[in-house]
């Protein structure tokens, strides 16, 4: 028999993530919020949360440590760091580095929109959309290196999960309030995995990225009430829906578990199948657009 005619006969532990060691940057709200609820009723035992406000590392970490099914001794820790920064994810790797000296799975999921007409559309937000959505993702993970292979294996690899968006794979919101450089970083993200799939692989570390659709949350807000409401994305959304927690949380566990030891470079697109749809986004804002010219 080879190494390769195995039986499935554990399958109970597929999906467990049981003692496992994750860092989530982003981590204080949102999409990051969600995943690390997910991570820590999955098993894992340490999950860094780091943002760059202190105030709300503590909330959501205090919110995580609430939950009612946590394993005995499993815990969120709070890291507030500046990830926009090389500097700020090197103290991030330090005081992270304090208390273990390995990370099984790193969520990078920091990141920020600027909505702007291109006529008028900013270079410093151009810039500061790509320093934190596209460099900074590159930095923490680079400088997470050596934690994620130190106990990385081929039965077992180590995970890097980038948080892109359907704004990098397809045309999004143009108009007033186009996002030009954050559809142009979620775009250089989704082939930054796959570039850094081929380099961290024969180190033991999957790198695969997730391109969310709409959820409601603080950065999609104000894109959804363009829109012309959650009623409104939910009706051209051929699932008839936006995203909930439990979208995310069920994918990071899936990239992050025996489940998916065998997916490296790949983009899993959560969005309901929205993005197949488009129109989409570009026809609300285009529409917004010529209803404001009227």
């Amino acid at each position: 028999m080879s190494k390769y005619d195995t039986e499935l006969n554990d399958f109970p532990s597929i999906f467990s993530l049981k003692g496992k060691v994750v860092v989530v940057t982003g981590g204080s709200r949102g999409l990051g919020l969600h995943a690390a609820s997910g991570f820590l009723q999955a098993g894992c035992s340490k999950v860094y949360i780091t943002s760059r406000k202190a105030s709300a590392c503590e909330a959501a970490v205090k919110a995580l440590n609430a939950l009612p099914n946590l394993a005995p001794g499993a815990k969120a820790i709070s890291v507030p760091a500046d990830s926009a920064k090389v500097e700020g994810v090197e103290h991030l790797l330090k005081e992270v580095a304090k208390t273990t000296d390995h990370v099984d799975i790193l969520f990078a999921n920091a990141g920020a929109t600027w909505g702007e007409a291109f006529d008028t559309h900013p270079d410093s937000a151009f810039a500061k959309v790509m320093d934190l959505n596209v460099k900074s993702v590159f930095n923490t993970i680079r400088l997470f290196a050596p934690l994620l292979q130190k106990k990385g294996t081929v039965a077992d690899p180590s995970r890097v999960i980038i948080t892109a968006s359907v704004a990098g794979l397809g045309v999004g919101s143009l108009g007033k309030n186009a996002t030009f450089g954050y559809s142009a970083s979620k775009a250089a993200v989704i082939h930054l995995a796959k570039n850094l799939a081929v380099e961290l692989g024969p180190r033991h570390i999957l790198v695969n990225s997730i391109a969310p659709g709409f959820f409601p949350s603080k950065m999609a807000s104000e894109l959804i009430n363009l829109s012309g409401g959650v009623e409104a994305m939910e009706a051209k959304n051929p699932s008839k829906r936006l995203g909930r927690p439990e979208d995310i949380a069920g994918l990071v566990v899936f990239l992050s578990s025996r489940a998916s030891s065998h997916i490296n470079g790949a983009t899993i697109t959560v969005d309901g199948g929205e993005v197949l749809a488009r129109g989409g986004m570009a026809e609300a804002m285009q529409e917004d657009d010529a209803k404001a010219k009227l």
